[in-house]
């Protein structure tokens, strides 16, 4: 018998529209990380989070921030 060496690719049947291709990749955006305003320092931080330069979290002293290493 004989043996045939075919690749096969995946061809698309019909060209993709600019604005159909655009709608699948509409949640593809990168998002920015929900941001808030410290209350101890007014430094902005990621919401949740311990704040990197004051240390206070919830308006509790969580960590101590030495002023050497700034």
């Amino acid at each position: 018998m004989m043996e045939l060496n075919i690749q096969l690719f995946a061809v698309p049947d019909h060209r993709v529209s600019k604005t159909r291709k655009r709608k699948r990749r509409s949640h593809m955006a990168l998002e920015v990380p929900g941001m808030v305003k410290c209350p101890n320092c007014g430094e902005m931080i990621k919401a949740h989070r311990v704040c990197p330069k004051c240390g206070y979290y919830k308006g509790e002293a969580k960590v101590e921030i030495n002023e050497d290493d700034e």
